[in-house]
Order: structure tokens, then C-alpha cells, then sequence
């Protein structure tokens, strides 16, 4: 991957099990070979909403800490629909969730399994494991954008967004070396989510895929 670049396009042919989309929005449980894994939306325009606003209040969400080297640009819709809202706001809460696990090291992170399920936890459990494997993070800012939401009546939901990786790399912890590649057409990412509404209110990710250089997701 151009984003955890050298290391993550080795770390991807490990975590198998993780994510591959060979069709967008696919709800195929079979995961394709896998090009790429979680790291793991919207169109631009305006800000995305806010974690605590949108999201149901039943559930006490964990508290997210991270580098000050990692940050992010959440170019997603304020929909005006309160679960779709819903929906991206803990989906962003998961991926940041994901990168503090990374930054911790930490492959059981309670924080990413408090919005991670079935395939989506065990697929994300092996991509910060291939991190803790190799002692690096990330560092660098990440773009989500053409986030693309649909919620059914019987509590599910799919979520399609992109992943710009262009300025964001692998940080090795042991000499604080920072693996800093050229943009390509590998640095564009698009994700394929399978959504649940759980009974505290908090729309879980169950399924997850990705497919690099996706034509869909490059300026």
C-alpha cells in the first residue's frame, strides 16, 4: 500500500482474511484474493458529523487518543438523516479506533472492538497485528470522501467511501524512520461496509472489504 507502503503491501498479503472488494458493495462473505487490507468515505463538500451529535447516546463511546502525527480529513456528508449520520460517525469512530490500536500496539484494542464485529474484528485484528509484527504506525493525514450510505428498515446498513493514502506512511517505532513513498494510482483506496445497529444504539461494522487503485475513488 502507498499509504503504510512497502510494509503494508507485504503486511497485506498476511492479513488474508481481511479485505478485498472485487465488486463495490459487494455482500459477498467470500473474501476475493486479497490486493489490500483494513487500515479502513462520502462526498465532499460539507463537514462530516460529529461523532457525539449524530450517533445515539445509549452507549458510552470509548475515548479516542491518538499521535499528534496522525490526523485526518473526513470529507463526508451531513446527510440530515439521523442514521445515516449515525452511520458515518461511528464509522469514523472505527477507523480512528483502528489507528490508535496500531499506535498502541495493541491487536485487542477495546476501542476498535467496540465497533467491530464477525469478520470486520478478525480482519482488523490481523492488520494491527501485522503493524505490531513489524513495529512500525502510521503517521500522516488521511482523506475519506464519496461516502456513500443506505440504512433498511431492519437495522442494517451499507457504507461505500474512499481512502486517499497519498500522505500517509509507515513510521517504524524502534529508529522513528518514516517510510515516505510517491502518491499512485495505489494510494486511492475504496471500502465496502456491512453495518449493524447493535442494542445500545451503535452501528457496529460486520463486514468490511477493499480494493486499491480503485478507478472510482482517483482525482
Amino acid at each position: 500500500m502507498n499509504r503504510r507502503p512497502t510494509l503494508l503491501a507485504a503486511l497485506a498479503l498476511t492479513a488474508a482474511a481481511a479485505l478485498t472488494l472485487s465488486a463495490c458493495g459487494s455482500d459477498d462473505d467470500t473474501p476475493a484474493k486479497d490486493k489490500d487490507t483494513i487500515a479502513g468515505a462520502d462526498t465532499g463538500g460539507k463537514k462530516s458529523a460529529s461523532p457525539t451529535a449524530s450517533a445515539s447516546a445509549s452507549a458510552e463511546r470509548p475515548k479516542i487518543q491518538l499521535p499528534a502525527d496522525v490526523t485526518y480529513k473526513f470529507d463526508w456528508p451531513e446527510t440530515g438523516d439521523e442514521d445515516k449520520d449515525a452511520v458515518l460517525s461511528d464509522s469514523e469512530q472505527r477507523i480512528k479506533a483502528t489507528d490508535m490500536a496500531i499506535a498502541e500496539q495493541d491487536p485487542l484494542h477495546e476501542a476498535y472492538r467496540f465497533y467491530t464485529e464477525g469478520t470486520a474484528a478478525a480482519g482488523t485484528e490481523e492488520w494491527i497485528q501485522s503493524f505490531v509484527d513489524h513495529k512500525a504506525r502510521t503517521t500522516g493525514v488521511t482523506r475519506f470522501y464519496d461516502a456513500d450510505v443506505t440504512v433498511n428498515k431492519d437495522g442494517t446498513a451499507a457504507l461505500v467511501y474512499c481512502e486517499d493514502q497519498g500522505k500517509v506512511y509507515n513510521k517504524f517505532l524502534e529508529t522513528g524512520k518514516v517510510d515516505v513513498t510517491p502518491v499512485s494510482k495505489d494510494s486511492y483506496v475504496i471500502y465496502a461496509a456491512t453495518l449493524r445497529k447493535n442494542e445500545n444504539g451503535v452501528w457496529v461494522t460486520e463486514r468490511l472489504t477493499s480494493q486499491r487503485g480503485s478507478a472510482k475513488c482517483q482525482p
